[in-house]
This record gives structure tokens, C-alpha cells and sequence, in this order.
């Protein structure tokens, strides 16, 4: 059976998915296939594997190995990085923003100017004052979303997508599915783009 899209999972406080968020849309038009953003959060994945933190904060070699490496991958893409004084931040308040505009125009643009906001300006993106200034300055009502984001819908959306990215196997982020296929990691992102194009 064909994918109708690649499908593009996230955290908004995953390193990784910050390049990967910066360069998929244009990656992919200009290879003609389709996306769909699915916000979700990897803590409650961590916790099934008996991690309270991030594996990069659990394994401080690796850790400091993660940064070093993120900031050759940001160069290469020609994206601002700086190091987030706390880390990760939640980004459960976007997650839940972005699952009420899954259908908005400017989703995408959303999910660049938060990840900007964390690991290219250092702002605290669980805070609704920066998530409303985010909102604000793509022309959007912060009020409005940020509302929407607080409905029992949306946090319940946000689980569901959640225990789906659980379900499909997904265990960090970023993860591109096409179809019944995995890929992760930012450096996939070609790989997946190849499986839908020639291998679905």
C-alpha cells in the first residue's frame, strides 16, 4: 500500500529535530512528496526505557559529543545554534498548539519559529509569553491559540499522538515514516524522502 505522505515526527525539545525542522519542507517540495507534522513528546517514550532525563544529560560523553555535532550539522545548514542555557526545555505547550493548527497554514512556520526560539535565542518555550510572541509574530491571535492549546481536545490529542508514535515503534526524535518504514534521525531524512519516492 502506497503512503499518501512522509510523515514527520518531532519534539520540540529534541536537538536534533531542530535542523531537521529547519530544512524538511524545502527538501521535500522540491522533491515533489508530501508532509504531515506530527508533534508528540519523548518523555513519557524515555520513561517506558527507565530514563527521567535525556540521554544526552544521562550520558555526558554523549552529551557533550550531541553539541559539538549539532553545531557542525547547523553550520553545514546555514542555521543559527546556540546553546540553550537549560536543556531540554518542555515543549509540551507547543506540541499542544501545533496538534490544534494541524490543519493551518502557517503549522510550519510555527514549529520553525519555536524551534528558533529555543536553540537559536535561548527563550524558555514553555512559557505562553513566548509561545504568544511566537504566534504573534506570524500575524496569528495569541489568544485564540493558546486557548485552543488548554482545551481537554488538545492535551488528549496531544497524548493520543503521543501513544501512536509508541505504537508505531518510534522511540526518538526525529522520526519520518512512510508507510510501515522508520527512519530516524536528522541525517534519514534523505533516506526517507528515497523510500517514498522509489520504495513504497
Amino acid at each position: 500500500m502506497s503512503a499518501a505522505a512522509l510523515e514527520f515526527w518531532f519534539e520540540f525539545a529534541s536537538s536534533y529535530s531542530y535542523p531537521a525542522a529547519m530544512r524538511i519542507e524545502r527538501i521535500a517540495h522540491a522533491r515533489g512528496v508530501p508532509v504531515v507534522w506530527r508533534p508528540f513528546l519523548l518523555g513519557p517514550i524515555f520513561a517506558a526505557q527507565g530514563w527521567r532525563d535525556s540521554p544526552f544529560n544521562i550520558y555526558p560523553v554523549k552529551g557533550q559529543y550531541m553539541w559539538r555535532d549539532l553545531e557542525r550539522v547547523c553550520a553545514k545548514e546555514g542555521v543559527a545554534l546556540r546553546r540553550p542555557t537549560r536543556f531540554p526545555r518542555s515543549g509540551l505547550l507547543a506540541a499542544r498548539v501545533a496538534s490544534a493548527a494541524a490543519d493551518e497554514p502557517w503549522l510550519a512556520e510555527f514549529v520553525r519559529a519555536v524551534y528558533r526560539a529555543n536553540f537559536a535565542e535561548d527563550r524558555e518555550i514553555s512559557e505562553p509569553e513566548v509561545i504568544g510572541a511566537v504566534l504573534k509574530s506570524l500575524g496569528v491571535a495569541p489568544t485564540i491559540w493558546l486557548g485552543r492549546a488548554q482545551e481537554a481536545a488538545m492535551k488528549d490529542r496531544v497524548r493520543q499522538q503521543t501513544e501512536a508514535a509508541q505504537a508505531r515503534g518510534i522511540f526518538g526524535a526525529p522520526s519520518f515514516v512512510v508507510g510501515e518504514e522508520l527512519f530516524w534521525g536528522n541525517d534519514r531524512l534523505e533516506d526517507a524522502l528515497d523510500w517514498y519516492l522509489h520504495r513504497r
